[in-house]
This record gives C-alpha cells, sequence and structure tokens, in this order.
C-alpha cells in the first residue's frame, strides 16, 4: 500500500513522512513547495497533477491547506481554490484510481463563532454535535471540504475520516494580547488544558484513523489533548481558571511560578475528544498533567517530534504585527 500525503513541506505533513518513512511504509508527499519530505511537488489545485501524483495510491492523508494566518495575505478565491476545489479533485481522483481509504485534516476553528459563549455564560463544551458557525474564508472551506468529504463517503462508498485537529503548530499565538503577555511556551502549556494537541499525538489520531477508515466508512472527530474537566466545572473555568486548575491539580500554582509562567484568567471552550479515543482506541500523551510531570522533574514537556519538526511559519516575511498581518479577520 502507498499512502499519498499532501501538504508533505507543512507542520503536520513533514511529520507524517517523518513517522511513515521510519515505519518504512511505502510513502508519496506532495506540495507546493520543495522540502526534503516532499517527492512530487506540484498544486492540489491541478487536476492533471493530481492525476500524475495518484498513481499508484492506495490511501490518502490530506493535510494540505491554506490556514487561518493566510486570511489577511491571501484572497478568497485562494482559500476555496485549495481548500475546497483541490480536496475535491483529490477526491474525484481517490474514486478513479481506487483508493481505498481517506483521511482528511480538518480543524477546530471550524466550530468558529460557536466556541465563544456570551458574557456571564459558562465555557462552551465542544463536541462533534456542536454546530459550526464560521468566521472567516478559512472555517468556511474547511467546512465545504468537510461536506464534500462526507458526499464522497456516502455516494461513492469511499470510507473517510475527518479530523477535526486543535492547535499544535508551535509558533507564537496570532493575538497580539497573548504574545504580548505570555511567552509561546506559556502560552501552549496552558491551552493543553483545553484546545491544543501535540504533533506526535495528531500523527498518531491520523494513522489509527487510516487504519479504522474501512470499518468506519465515514467519522469525524475532534483531535485535541485530553481535557480534565467535566461540565461541571465550565462556569469555574470562565470565572477564574487558575483556582479551577490548582483545585484540579494542587502544585500546578508552585510549578508555574518557579518557571515564570502564569495561567490564563479564564478559559471560553473545552474541547471533548471523548468518540476519538473511543472509535480510534486514540490514547494521546502529550496532556496537561504531562507538562507538570516534566516541570516538576525539569525534563522538556515537548513530544521528540514536535521538537524535530520546529517552527515552519506560515509566510516569507516578517510583519509589523509579528508573526502574522495586521489584518485579521
Amino acid at each position: 500500500m502507498t499512502i499519498l500525503v499532501t501538504g508533505s513541506a507543512g507542520h503536520l505533513g513533514e511529520a507524517l513522512m517523518q513517522i511513515l518513512r521510519d515505519q518504512g511504509r511505502r510513502v508519496r508527499g506532495v506540495d507546493i513547495k520543495p522540502s526534503p519530505f516532499t517527492d512530487v511537488t506540484g498544486s492540489i489545485t491541478d487536476p492533471d497533477f493530481i492525476r500524475h501524483a495518484m498513481t499508484g495510491i492506495s490511501a490518502v492523508i490530506h493535510a494540505a491547506t491554506l490556514h487561518k494566518p493566510h486570511v489577511g495575505t491571501h484572497r478568497n478565491q485562494d482559500f476555496i481554490d485549495t481548500n475546497v476545489s483541490g480536496t475535491l479533485n483529490l477526491l474525484e481522483q481517490a474514486v478513479a484510481v481506487g483508493v481505498k481509504k481517506f483521511v482528511f485534516t480538518s480543524t477546530t476553528s471550524a466550530f468558529g463563532a460557536a466556541l465563544r459563549p456570551a458574557a456571564g455564560e459558562p465555557a462552551a463544551w465542544v463536541t462533534e454535535d456542536v454546530l459550526p458557525v464560521a468566521r472567516n474564508i478559512y472555517g468556511v472551506t474547511k467546512i465545504a471540504a468537510e461536506g464534500i468529504c462526507e458526499l464522497f463517503a456516502r455516494n461513492m462508498s469511499l470510507p473517510v475520516v475527518i479530523l477535526r485537529t486543535s492547535r499544535f503548530f508551535p509558533e507564537n499565538d496570532d493575538d497580539p494580547d497573548i504574545r504580548n503577555r505570555y511567552s509561546a511556551e506559556n502560552a501552549q502549556a496552558n491551552e493543553l488544558l483545553y484546545r491544543r494537541v501535540d504533533i506526535e499525538d495528531v500523527v498518531d489520531a491520523h494513522l489509527l484513523a487510516l487504519e479504522r477508515a474501512p470499518s468506519i466508512g465515514f467519522g469525524r472527530y475532534i483531535v485535541s489533548a485530553t481535557a480534565p474537566f467535566t461540565e461541571a466545572d465550565l462556569a469555574d473555568l470562565r470565572r477564574d481558571a487558575p483556582a479551577t486548575v490548582e483545585r484540579l491539580f494542587p502544585g500546578m500554582a508552585a510549578l508555574y511560578a518557579a518557571r515564570g509562567w502564569t495561567m490564563f484568567p479564564h478559559f471560553d471552550r473545552v474541547y471533548v475528544n471523548a468518540l476519538a479515543r473511543r472509535e480510534l482506541g486514540w490514547h494521546p500523551k502529550y496532556d496537561f498533567r504531562h507538562v507538570l510531570d516534566c516541570l516538576g522533574d525539569g525534563r522538556e514537556w515537548r513530544s521528540p517530534l514536535a521538537l524535530i519538526v520546529g517552527a515552519k511559519g506560515y509566510h516569507d516575511q516578517i510583519f509589523e504585527d509579528g508573526p502574522y498581518p495586521l489584518q485579521r479577520r
């Protein structure tokens, strides 16, 4: 079985290529950018390129995308071309060549405005049953691509698994308030409580999804680190997250203080990964308990794979507002 990985020059694509190659599996990386993990260079928006790249392919992991940080630098049509038409090209060719399984990397950003409760309301408890309310063209196109995937699963009998991944990038936050108040490491450790996942766990989820796609037929799963909360904690998390976290993890504040870190004052959401753990057999390792254990022992809390892949960035230029353009929609 030869696996096609799209976006092989990106964060997730490179990580997938590294692990699959290390496992001795036959894999072909494609990306618009050349890289040590890109075997065929071209755009998924080009049907002729896709026909060539898909020769001999029996499984697809589709990770290529325009991301939220591109919203300020790319046209709406660019998002439609890459995220929607590119996905359609891959699905059509997958059916044409008899691909046996297809995994699509989506995003928890698809939930959009559904993640923002009104003032005074508890934090949102986000499961796969929450209806997306897109906030920008990125969310719109990822939701559209998910819909096309579901259509092909239903009408073409192509096994498809959609993974809505939470944050796993190592770059500084796109919100300048977060960047100015917290180091990247501090912010990302905080996020593992409710809205982040380590890239090694993301890779594991993709490989499990690929393995189980034929028996699942069609499925959509949230892929985020296991949150330690219950629905009973949601009001407290919105009012006073540090006290709530300290209650669940006594000694957290002291470990943070020794590092010069602080917890976010409140959380607006909690991603729930229970369905992925149950149906995919996924067991994410890099959660907040792991962070605290590592802080206590003076060890690195991020996975070796996360450190190897490192930061890729989203643009070839530096903006006045830091790593992202000023225009953020």
